[in-house]
Parts: C-alpha cells; structure tokens; sequence
C-alpha cells in the first residue's frame, strides 16, 4: 500500500470518527437532566420555547438552550426596617421577613429584573400603608391579623411575576424614646387610676355588707318579737279556751299558781326583806293553796 493510500484511509477514518463524535455531542446535547430543585428555562432563536421540570428531558441541539436555570427552593429575604405612621399618628419602625418560592420560573425570568429588590419595595409600601390603617394599639394586639393582611396584598402584587409568597412576618414593632416615655406614664397613670376604683369599690362593698348586716340583725330581731307575740297569743288562746270549757275555775286554777309562784319567789329571798300584806291575802292565798290541792 503506497503512502498515498495511507493518507487516504486515515482521512476517511478521521472523518468517521468526527462524524461520530458529531452524532455522540448532538445526543448528549438533546438530553437535559433537570435537578428536582429546579427548573429550565429552554429558548429558541432567543425567545421563549418550554420550561423542563425536574427528571430527564429532551430538547432539539443547536436550536435550543438553556437560557435560563432557576431554583424552585423557597427563599428568604433579608430582615428589613422600614417606619410607619399609625392611624394615630405615632412613628413606629417595623422589622419585616418574607418567604417566597418561584413557581412559574418564565414570569420571573422576563417580567422583573432583581427579584429580591422588587419584593422587598412592595412589602415595605404594603406595611407602610396596612399600618396607616390602624391604631397603635391595634398594631400590637392585633399583629396576626396585620400579618395576614400583609401577605394576602403582597401575594395579590407579585402574582404576575410568578412568585408565591409563602410567609411574611412581623418581628418587632419598634417605637422611638419620646414615645416610650409618653405610653409608660399613660401606663402609670392608668395603674393609679386602677388601683382608686379598686378601693373605692372595696369601700362601696364594704358599706354595702355593714347594711346587709343590719338588716339581717333587724329581720331577726323582727322575727323573734313575732315569735314571742305568737307565743303569748297562743297562751292566751290556751287560757280562753280552758275558761271556756271548763268555767272559772280554770281561770281561779291559774291565778292560784301564780299566787303560789310569787310566794315561792319571796320564800327564796335572803330574810331581811319586810313584805306587806293586805288582811284579806291571806285568805286568798289559803284559797289558791286548796285549789292546787284540789287540782292534785
């Protein structure tokens, strides 16, 4: 074999095996294998043309690329600090952070330049302007609603960028030395004012139990003198009803024992006393003492 033919056959192979390195680098340049954490933005001739999701796929070599390969991992913003007036018009300073993760990574990559830097300016004006809406107090008694309603607006502005806001939250509510000293005197005074309407509300309470109180001792000592009057009222129902069964006798019966009651009272006495006695008691009580024999 001359040189000639030499030189031939190892042109003929060299172009053979150019040819398959060509084909091998076509094939691997069709297939794209997209991380589960992305996506790929895949143009043609410049524009627009699909975006592959995680897992191997295919694409047209030469004419197509991927211009574009973006993270579908959420992201969080630095903590910002932006002041707001309250509806009362109190400055206040609001520390902000906000999660977000890119779904629809064609909106994102033509619609807006730097991403961060455009949520960052619409989260500030949607605090700014949620915060003009309320009270201080309400900013901070009423921080999850405030929260909610953030987020709901922020997510409602970046929609047309593709991105969903998965969190946004308020990490401190900062207010300046002024007013400061402002709220805790008000809070100073509010305690003092507290504590007097506690007091005089122990004093009403006690006024009204030492009424209660007399009025208990005074319905029983009501209760007792009707007791009492019930009592001798039915003694003397007792005492009439006796005469009236049995006549006067009953009636002499019963001042015969108390004739006998009181001589028993002057018998008991120490002797020094001098008791006088009308001439016709004696035969009275002579006559009480028969009586009570008689009744034995």
């Amino acid at each position: 074999m001359t040189e000639e033919q030499i030189i031939a056959l190892i042109s003929q192979n060299l172009i053979y095996i150019l040819g398959a390195i060509f084909v091998i680098v076509l094939i691997l340049g069709g297939v794209k294998i997209v991380p589960q954490s992305q996506k790929f933005v895949i143009e043609r001739f410049g524009r627009l043309h699909s975006v592959l999701g995680p897992g191997i796929n295919f694409i047209v070599p030469l004419l197509d690329k991927a211009a574009h390969k973006i993270s579908i991992l959420e992201r969080q913003l630095p903590n910002a600090t932006q002041d707001a007036i309250t509806k009362d018009n109190v400055l206040v300073q609001i520390d902000t952070s906000v999660f977000y993760r890119i779904l629809e990574p064609e909106k994102t990559v033509y619609r807006i330049r730097d991403v961060d830097g455009a949520i960052a300016t619409t989260v500030a004006g949607i605090v700014r302007a949620e915060i003009g809406k309320m009270d201080l107090d309400e900013v901070q008694s009423n921080r999850a609603q405030l929260i909610e309603r953030i987020q709901e607006s922020v997510e409602t502005a970046v929609d047309d960028w593709g991105i969903q806001v998965t969190r946004a939250e308020i990490l401190d509510v900062n207010l300046d030395q002024a007013t400061r000293d402002a709220m805790l005197q008000q809070l100073n005074a509010e305690r003092a004012r507290r504590a007097q309407v506690t007091e005089a509300e122990g004093q009403r309470r006690a006024v009204e139990l030492a009424a209660d109180a007399e009025l208990y001792a005074a319905e029983q000592t009501a209760k007792a003198r009707r007791i009492q009057a019930d009592a001798e009222a039915y003694a003397t129902q007792v005492v009439a009803k006796a005469i009236q069964e049995n006549g006067l006798e009953a009636a002499q019966y019963q001042v015969a024992l108390k004739q006998v009651e009181a001589l028993n009272t002057l018998g008991a006495g120490d002797g020094k006393q001098t008791i006088l006695v009308p001439a016709n008691a004696l035969e009275a009580f002579g006559d009480a003492f028969k009586m009570l024999k008689g009744a034995k």
